[in-house]
């Protein structure tokens, strides 16, 4: 697969625009177009990146989501794997391992940035301060956790000029960088309750955390 560099791994340097606004108006800004999705379908591409831009491994596949609280993130190649939440669990199934693990979909699980997008516009924005600004007719959104109980130090998000969210990118306290860029988005279509469905399968190993 042939790398692509994101927008998000530019230095902002290199294609910021002159912008000026508060933390308010960023987060009114984010929340304005957070609202309005009710569900989001994308193919996807993943791509993990070392703190010096090295990158370690790629992924691809394919998401839905339905507000509030279900999601499916199924991950073809180079490993299949999928994470389904049916709004009160959340199943992470890795065929390989012959494993699911089941765990209550709580707090510290929304804080992982796809199922934060399952979430209130109102409670990520409560939660996160935000930062705006625009790139190459992108509206770019920086995030940083207001606590430590999360699982990333900052988390991006940038939207088109038709308001879809196209890519995200978290970084964790190791400078490590996990960035995400979708294609073939679908906004507010309807997608049908069963891919929030997760039957496990036959002869795997379950493994049921609890908080």
């Amino acid at each position: 697969m042939k790398f692509k560099t994101s927008l998000l791994l530019l230095p902002l340097s290199a294609a910021m625009l002159p912008l000026s606004v508060s933390a308010d108006e960023g987060a009114d800004r984010l929340t304005a177009l957070l609202e309005p999705l009710e569900t989001y379908r994308a193919d996807f591409e993943q791509h993990i990146l070392d703190g010096s831009g090295e990158r370690l491994q790629e992924a691809n596949g394919r998401m839905w989501l339905s507000r509030p609280g279900q999601f499916r993130w199924e991950v073809n190649a180079p490993y299949r794997q999928e994470v389904v939440s049916d709004g009160e669990d959340v199943y992470l199934y890795d065929p390989d391992l012959e494993q699911v693990t089941v765990r209550g979909l709580d707090q510290r699980i929304t804080h992982t940035p796809a199922l934060l997008l399952s979430g209130d516009a109102s409670d990520l924005t409560d939660s996160y301060d935000v930062d705006y600004q625009q790139q190459e007719g992108h509206d770019v959104f920086t995030l940083t956790p207001q606590t430590a109980d999360t699982l990333f130090e900052e988390l991006s998000m940038a939207f088109d000029g038709d308001e879809r969210l196209t890519m995200l990118e978290m970084t964790d306290s190791t400078g490590q960088r996990t960035a995400i860029e979708f294609s073939s988005i679908q906004v507010n279509a309807n997608i049908d309750d069963s891919h929030f469905e997760f039957d496990i399968p036959d002869g795997v190993d379950v493994i049921r955390e609890s908080e």
